[in-house]
């Protein structure tokens, strides 16, 4: 029996305007842990760093875009912008289902995700917590309750 490709779905995980380098590794390399099948940046550029200890990069495409309007142009024709982020009308994470083929987009702690980025996500989610998380943290969180609950086609 041929499995459908589409079907069983695909993810992506970045950070706009990431703040250090650091945070990036240890994003990349909860990604590489919980299967994303690619990863990003937007705006500030990755570096290799000694918390990519599994060497994330080098095992999952990434890629870098200098702007999300570059970004965006690029986005893969069936996948939800998912973005995480302390807004008024995001939902919580706790009661997010996650769609099949997505990507997910945090903004940097200092920063969070610009107005445009805001704007343009199909789905925004937040977390039950008084104050932001680190990225990394964030991300990973993210990342976790994806493979805890699975997926739905929206």
């Amino acid at each position: 029996m041929a499995i459908d490709s589409l079907a069983q779905g695909y993810f992506g995980i970045g950070i706009q305007n990431g703040k250090t380098p650091e945070n990036l590794g240890v994003l990349w390399r909860s990604a590489q842990n919980f299967g994303a099948s690619f990863i990003f940046t937007i705006g500030n550029r990755y570096q290799k760093q000694a918390c990519d200890t599994h060497k994330a990069v080098g095992a999952i495409p990434y890629f870098h875009y200098d702007s999300f309007t570059e970004f965006y142009k690029h986005l893969p024709k069936s996948a939800l912008l998912i973005g995480v982020e302390l807004t008024d009308n995001a939902e919580w994470l706790e009661e997010f289902q996650h769609p099949r083929r997505c990507v997910y987009l945090l903004g940097a702690e200092d920063h969070g995700l610009t107005n445009e980025a805001i704007e343009k996500c199909h789905k925004i989610v937040k977390f039950k917590t008084p104050l932001s998380l680190n990225v990394s943290v964030a991300g990973s969180i993210v990342l976790y309750d994806r493979s805890l609950k699975g997926t739905v086609v929206l």
